[in-house]
This record gives structure tokens, C-alpha cells and sequence, in this order.
């Protein structure tokens, strides 16, 4: 394929924040291949801050998906589909990319009305018929390796996988090695209990900082209290590009299968990540150097399930297991 045959394309990847993460090495390998051409992406509200003057991104086109599902503002939603509908037929794309493999993402790929529409063949409710081109991404392999092989097939070189992973620096309130700790997760069955959380951060030689959103604060606030002293809680306090420069100074992460895990392993820092209901060898941390923490004995495990009544496979995990991964590591001593 001509690399100068591109001259505008469009890149759907709305969410989460794990997801985007794993989409930079994918957005690394097509702006070395198009140097030229413009690149627009879709993005939901509430993740546009970590995009937010790319320089890899001409522009961003911000949806609000969340407020799509409310049946009181179907009337707005039906004005902004139409809206973003017209509004992407106007720009006039060579070439859409749909990495989120949705009912939505391939509406949104088939109203640019590119001549070339790609998406993975594996991608659910119906969106596999909105694109002229289908590629296999294939199951049991990384998200980040599964989008690389669509700028493969872009003739896009992606033997050198890179992370433009954007960052902003944040004081914080002392000096020295710090671990981060990330207690929280989308689902509530990918959550470590957070008094382990506590116990561990009681437990560290060094500093802890406690990451997450705005609705991990109480959870962040019972760790520090119950630390003895060791952690500080900046949940909901840093905006995306800072929570970046935070986990990018840390000697090392704790945390569940969270989107902070995965900006710990784009930047290259050593991550100790609990999985239980979801499977590490396709969504967790990206690379060499870091350390999967499971439970001995749970067969289910991994169910990809929301809720359970059965949480064995993270409440059996013991403080003293993720204390041994780290020293065995040689970042803690004792």
C-alpha cells in the first residue's frame, strides 16, 4: 500500500482509559508511516485530557456516550448523532480505523463515508458490517499487539512498539522513592479488598501514593488512615496528564487491572498487578518487567465476569504473596 496514498484519517477509540493507552504504540506506528497525513480521533468525554494536545493528533472529536444512554436526553443525543454524522461526512477522511470493535464505534467509522473503513473481524454487535476492510486480531494476544496488526496491514512498520504517552509534572508533598498504589477498578470483581490495600501500604519500606479517580477517594482516604503514616492519598486530585508524571516516577505500582496499570507499563515502570476475573495474557501490563500476582486456587478464574458472588480469586490473595513478589524483585528488603 502507497504510504503517501492517505491524506486525512480518522481513528475511533472513544474508551476506557486502559484501552486508549493500549492504542498509542498503534497511533506511534501510523504517524511514522503517514508523516503527512492528518489524524483525527474520536474520544469519549472524560478521557479527551490525556489526548489533549497530542502531538501525533491533529484534532479530537469529543462524543458524549455516556449521556447517549439516557432515555430523558434522547432528543439531544438524536441532534448530536446528526451533528457529529454531518460533521464527519464534511471532513472528507481517506481512510477510518475502528479499534473499538462496537455497534457504535462502526456507526461512527460508516458516517465518515471513507472509501476504506477498517476494523478487526472479531469486533461484536454488527459493527464488522460497516467496514470494507476486516482484520483478524485474534484472541489470546495482547490489545496493544491486536491493534498493531491493523497498521500492519496498513503496511506500517511495527517492529518498534513505543508508547507517546503524554505527562505532566505534580508536586507532591515529600521527597524520595514512592510506590503507587491504584486500589481501584471499572468492575467491582477486579478489586483487591481495600483493607489489603491499607495493610500492604502499612507494611512498605517506602512512601505510598494512592492513585485513582474521584470515586476512589473515600477508598484512598481509608488506606492513608489505616497506613500508619506510609501513604498519601491523590485520588481525584490529578488530572490524567499528572496521574501520568506521578505513576512515571514511581520506584514500582501495585494495583488491580485498572487503566493507571497501564500507563505504569507504557512508561516502563515495574508493575505488580492482581488479576482475577480477567485474563493478564490479554489485558494486562504490556512488556518486560513486571509481575502478574494470582490466586493459587481459582479454577474459574479467568471468568470475565462484572459482579460474583464468589470473590475468591482476589480474597484469597494474601498481603504477604504481593509483599514476596515485590522483595523477590529486589525493590523492598526484610
Amino acid at each position: 500500500m502507497p504510504k503517501g496514498r492517505f491524506r486525512k484519517i480518522l481513528v475511533v477509540k472513544p474508551s476506557s482509559l486502559g484501552d486508549i493507552v493500549h492504542s498509542l504504540p498503534f497511533l506511534a506506528s501510523l504517524r511514522n508511516c503517514f508523516p503527512k497525513a492528518e489524524i483525527h480521533w474520536v474520544v469519549a468525554r472524560g478521557f479527551e485530557g490525556l489526548l489533549e494536545g497530542h502531538p501525533m493528533i491533529d484534532k479530537l472529536i469529543v462524543i458524549d456516550k455516556d449521556q447517549w444512554k439516557k432515555l430523558s436526553s434522547a432528543g439531544a443525543t438524536l441532534r448530536a448523532l446528526r451533528a457529529l454524522h454531518i460533521g464527519l461526512k464534511k471532513e472528507g477522511y481517506d481512510l477510518a480505523v475502528d479499534l473499538q470493535g462496537l455497534l457504535r464505534s462502526g456507526l461512527i467509522t460508516k458516517a465518515t463515508g471513507a472509501p476504506m473503513r477498517v476494523g478487526f473481524k472479531e469486533a461484536r454487535e454488527g459493527s464488522t458490517l460497516f467496514y470494507t476492510d476486516k482484520v483478524e486480531g485474534g484472541k489470546g494476544i495482547h490489545a496493544v499487539d491486536r491493534c498493531l496488526r491493523i497498521a500492519s496491514y496498513l503496511s506500517c512498520d511495527t517492529r518498534q512498539v513505543s508508547f507517546p504517552m503524554p505527562e505532566k509534572s505534580y508536586a507532591l508533598p515529600f521527597e524520595g522513592d514512592y510506590a503507587v498504589l491504584v486500589p481501584g477498578a471499572r468492575w467491582k470483581t477486579k478489586r483487591w479488598p481495600t483493607e489489603r490495600f491499607a495493610q500492604l501500604a502499612a507494611k512498605l519500606s517506602l512512601q505510598s501514593v494512592i492513585v485513582g479517580a474521584k470515586s476512589d477517594a473515600r477508598m484512598a482516604s481509608q488506606i492513608v488512615e489505616a497506613s500508619h503514616g506510609r501513604a498519601v492519598s491523590l485520588a481525584g486530585k490529578t488530572d490524567l496528564k499528572e496521574l501520568s508524571g506521578v505513576i512515571k516516577g514511581a520506584k514500582f505500582v501495585v494495583t488491580n487491572d485498572s487503566g493507571p496499570m497501564h500507563f505504569a507499563a507504557a512508561h516502563g515502570v515495574p508493575v505488580f498487578a492482581i488479576f482475577g476475573p480477567t485474563d493478564p495474557a490479554a489485558t494486562g501490563p504490556y512488556g518486560k518487567g513486571h509481575t502478574i500476582i494470582t490466586a493459587d486456587r481459582a479454577d474459574c478464574a479467568p471468568c470475565r465476569k462484572k459482579s460474583c458472588s464468589d470473590l475468591r480469586c482476589m480474597e484469597s490473595i494474601s498481603v504477604r504473596k504481593v509483599l514476596d513478589a515485590i522483595k523477590s524483585r529486589g525493590y523492598i528488603s526484610g
